[in-house]
């Protein structure tokens, strides 16, 4: 028997079989669209679970449930994407439209939840009983795991942490809101930033790095530093403090065993969580007295998404 994740992102509806034992045996990918009334996000949730069903060559009566991990607040009691900023959706019953289609359990949360539980059933959270899950993408999106329990805030519309303030007035955010963790932490913060500096900067190794890969990206000022360039490493200092503020926010609210992070970034491993164990280590309240807050890089990467949406069915079968 397997588990369908489907994994809702900015650029793409991801989908994927998968064993009781956490292993992801077919796969289905679409581009996501600018949905409307006429055609909408269920549709190509329907396209992904059919393209999974055949990839695998199994059949509806072989799945135990299907899973959603969506970007956004989402109601994951009645089924509905509340509303998402970065895929402009406003409440859509999703579960209700593919229940018409299918037969089994199935289950919708936010994707950073989704990650949260993933890495907590499959991954780099297992073992611990409490963990924040951070993912630094094209959002900054965020999963908190207390107890052993996925803690969704009233109303499943809690655990936003992307959206905590970090500077007063600052940068305007996706949401609205000005000065949100968002709008400093995220890949699209990172790129804004890097951008700024090459402006500043015409003879920074950045403008080689963004020109060899064609745009400019959450990479271009990592290269760039580890080449040397003292304007790209000051990118990165500045943009591994800002991540920083918020993990110690979340550390002094939750004081969780393990702070994991996630998204296209954490790619850069040590390079990140070495800094900012040193900042949590010095500046969590209470640090030299209080337990100490790890940090580390989430395992799952790519399959994040879909292990964490699949763990949603099994967990709750648990």
């Amino acid at each position: 028997m397997y588990y369908i994740g489907v994994d809702v992102g900015g650029m793409s509806i991801k989908g994927g079989l998968v064993t009781e034992a956490g292993d992801i045996t077919a796969r289905y990918t679409v581009e996501t669209q600018r949905y409307s009334e006429e055609y909408g996000i269920a549709e190509d949730i329907r396209k992904v679970v059919d393209g999974v069903l055949a990839e695998g060559k199994v059949g509806i009566g072989d799945i135990l449930g299907i899973g959603i991990g969506q970007p956004g607040s989402v109601d994951s009691e009645r089924g509905i994407i509340r509303y998402s900023n970065n895929i402009p959706l406003e409440r859509v019953p999703v579960v209700a439209q593919l229940k018409k289609f299918y037969d089994v359990p199935i289950y919708i949360n936010n994707d950073a939840n989704c990650a949260a539980l993933g890495e907590y059933v499959f991954g780099a959270g297992k073992g611990y009983r409490d963990i924040v899950f951070v993912t630094l993408g094209t959002g900054v999106g965020s999963g908190i795991i207390i107890g052993g329990k996925l803690f969704e805030g009233r109303e499943c519309a809690g655990a936003e942490a992307g959206h905590m303030v970090i500077v007063c007035g600052g940068e305007r955010c996706n949401c609205g809101r000005r000065g949100c963790w968002e709008a400093y932490a995220s890949v699209s913060a990172l790129i804004r930033q890097t951008k700024a500096a090459m402006d500043l900067h015409p003879d920074s190794l950045m403008h080689q790095e963004a020109a060899a890969e064609g745009k400019v990206s959450g990479k271009t000022a990592f290269v760039a530093a580890k080449r040397g360039d003292k304007a790209a490493q000051q990118v990165v200092d500045r943009y591994i403090d800002y991540v920083g503020e918020g993990l110690v926010n979340l550390a002094d609210i939750f004081r969780p065993d393990v702070i994991l992070l996630g998204g296209a970034i954490s790619k850069e491993g040590e390079r990140l969580t070495s800094p900012l164990q040193k900042k949590m280590d010095a500046e969590a309240f209470g640090a030299k007295f209080n337990p100490r807050v790890a940090v580390k890089i989430a395992s799952l990467r790519n399959d994040a998404g879909i292990l964490g949406a699949a763990a949603l069915v099994c967990s709750d079968r648990t």
